[in-house]
């Protein structure tokens, strides 16, 4: 057996074995009521402790690697572009718009304003911060909702639509971020880098356009169409096979267009949920998605450093608080001027409080880019951010809940004088 050989054998056996293990993970932290997600990144840290001293990662291996966390990514933006129920979402724009607006300038601009003159950070990592401040992992709070049947009130819808806007818009501002990053990188110039910027900032929003407008032309005409071949062709699980492989087709054109993997896989998601018999495909994809997106965050904590992360805590803390402030205040303020009780305010800016997957993806493509962008310390804070948020959310939010039960299906009384 060759050297090479046996490398790939036991790239195959670590594969397996945290396949394996990642679902042991899952099964134990839910069952106490913590996130996945934890898990995934403390046994992405344990890997990179021990590949010092146990050679786990070659520089081919963390090639392959890499190709999974990207696989993982896909998977998880285009499940969350599924869950995005656009038609829906517009009847309900006039009543989710204001706390939307509310939060996502509230928690952008404190971010921002916290990391560049607070913080000191350079612009391009305060920027960064800034976009992953703006988005919410829902996914967290929606789970306790559930628990306390709440899911359905007219808070828990609302709940629901501020989220999927929030990660519509943190998607677009991220993809804004990845276009204008190198001219800002190399342009200090302030001469020549505004023309530079709006030149940029143009040439995406083109960009942006012509793909908004395939993506839109495909939802429309084709998709239902490709849909429905798909299952006359095979029965399932084989269309989930198919419309995942369509997702990745449209996630690297996208990446060959000048955007991200992430951005296209998030519109490919969009694009097959406008079909009811596509939201069908949602319990399939499960399957795939439970197998891939472990790979994105373990490669998270494979990326922390841990000399960064012991001086990152406190880094971490401080952007903690601020993560908390913004959405709390950003969504609360608005609640209240919508003539919403207190009482409201205070469960839907809890809510709203978590940073987990798209604000990873955004911190992760700037650790990609180089350390100037998001430097490891930076890095490191905001995964101390991400799982605080992701552990102390549900544990304020149970009680809240039980003290101030929802009535499903009941009459909303937001935005009523």
């Amino acid at each position: 057996m060759t050297q090479a050989e046996q490398s790939l054998l036991l790239l195959i056996l670590l594969v397996g074995a945290i396949v394996v293990t990642a679902i042991l993970v899952k099964s134990g932290l839910e069952r106490i009521g913590i996130p996945p997600l934890i898990g995934y990144i403390l046994l992405g840290v344990f890997l990179g402790g021990a590949d010092p001293q146990w050679h786990l990662f070659s520089a081919g291996e963390r090639e392959v690697w890499e190709f999974l966390a990207d696989i993982g990514i896909i998977s998880l933006l285009f499940r969350v572009g599924l869950e995005s129920k656009l038609d829906e979402l517009m009847r309900q724009l006039r009543r989710a718009s204001l706390v939307w607006v509310g939060n996502v300038f509230v928690s952008g601009l404190l971010g921002f304003f916290t990391a560049y003159s607070l913080l000191k950070l350079d612009l391009i990592p305060s920027l960064f911060i800034a976009i992953a401040m703006t988005a919410t992992s829902v996914g967290i709070s929606v789970g306790v909702w559930r628990e306390a049947r709440a899911i359905n009130s007219p808070n828990g819808e609302l709940m629901l639509d501020v989220a999927e806007m929030d990660d519509i818009s943190a998607v677009i501002l991220m993809a804004l971020l990845f276009a204008v990053v190198p001219v800002l990188g190399n342009n200090p110039d302030v001469s020549t880098l505004l023309p530079l910027l709006g030149k940029t900032v143009g040439l995406f929003c083109f960009k942006a356009v012509v793909f908004g407008a395939f993506c839109f032309f495909f939802s429309r005409y084709l998709e239902k169409s490709i849909t429905s071949f798909f299952f006359r062709l095979e029965p399932p699980p084989d269309p989930t096979i198919m419309v995942a492989g369509m997702g990745i087709i449209i996630a690297a054109l996208a990446g060959l267009g000048g955007f991200s993997v992430a951005i296209g896989a998030f519109f490919a998601g969009l694009l097959f949920s406008r079909d009811p018999r596509s939201v069908k495909l949602d319990a399939s994809f499960d399957t795939f998605y439970e197998l891939f997106v472990p790979f994105f965050f373990i490669g998270i904590g494979l990326k922390i450093d841990l000399a960064a992360l012991s001086t990152a805590f406190d880094l971490g803390m401080f952007l903690l608080i601020v993560a908390v402030l913004g959405k709390f205040v950003g969504v609360a303020v608005p609640v209240l001027l919508m003539n919403a009780e207190w009482k409201s305010a205070i469960l839907l800016g809890v809510s709203m409080a978590p940073r987990a997957e798209i604000a990873m993806i955004v911190m992760q493509h700037g650790l990609q880019i180089g350390a100037g962008t998001v430097p490891p310390r930076v890095f490191a804070a905001m995964v101390v951010v991400s799982a605080a948020t992701s552990i102390l959310v549900p544990l304020v939010l149970r009680p809240l809940l039980r003290r101030w039960p929802q009535i499903e299906n009941a009459p909303s009384q937001i935005g009523r004088g």
